[in-house]
């Protein structure tokens, strides 16, 4: 029954305690509406949880989750509106200046590109993880198609994150908030096995380790 489901135990216990303790804060979130500095896209991957690994409070963040943090290019024609919306309220409405992508080591989705993924019940996924074959193509091409399976799948994840945020650049808000120094657009690897995070820095278009407040973030 789902009276005796245990995440409506842990409502329960959000509602005793957390919520309590920070319901001046919550209260004014509900009254005079979110004002999140940083758009978070990150992949619906289970183990990966924004709040959790950023140790960050409700209001702190806007947040797109979905397979593989994948972003589509710009094609209001076509039927990629989810995240596309999410990414158009952020920028023009809620007005965030920082947006993060961010990709994971052990991502599901990187894996499926390298896997026939033809069952009718996965007709949607398919057409997806169409948005991640140019980061296939180019880790391919980098370590050649008979490389080492877990060396191809760990690039492929962090191209990825840097081919997302060239899709992202084609939305022209995006592109000109950017231009003007509105907004910074950042591409982060979140290691699960870790709890690290490295960024992206395109200078020496390598991934570094993130070393809290001191780096550029």
């Amino acid at each position: 029954m789902l009276e005796n489901c245990s995440l409506l135990k842990g409502n329960d216990i959000f509602k005793n305690s957390y919520f309590k303790e920070h319901a001046k804060e919550l209260v004014d979130l509900a009254e005079n509406g979110q004002h999140p500095r940083a758009l978070f896209i990150g992949c619906a991957d289970s183990r990966v949880v924004p709040d959790l690994i950023l140790d960050t409070k409700p209001g702190d963040l806007f947040v797109i989750r979905n397979v593989g943090n994948f972003v589509a290019p710009y094609k209001p024609d076509e039927d990629f509106h989810a995240t596309a919306s999410g990414i158009e309220y952020a920028t023009s409405v809620l007005k965030v200046t920082e947006i993060i992508i961010c990709g994971h080591t052990h991502c599901g989705a990187i894996e499926a590109l390298y896997e026939d993924v033809s069952t009718p019940t996965l007709v949607h996924t398919k057409k997806w993880l169409s948005l991640g074959e140019k980061a296939k193509t180019l880790a391919m091409t980098v370590l050649g198609k008979d490389a080492e399976q877990e060396k191809l799948l760990r690039l492929t994840e962090q191209l990825s994150v840097i081919t997302q945020i060239e899709n992202l650049l084609t939305y022209p808000s995006v592109r000109e908030k950017v231009d003007s120094g509105e907004i910074n657009i950042h591409g982060w690897m979140y290691e699960i096995d870790t709890g690290n995070i490295e960024y992206y820095d395109p200078d020496d278009s390598i991934f570094k380790a993130l070393h809290g407040p001191k780096e550029d973030c």
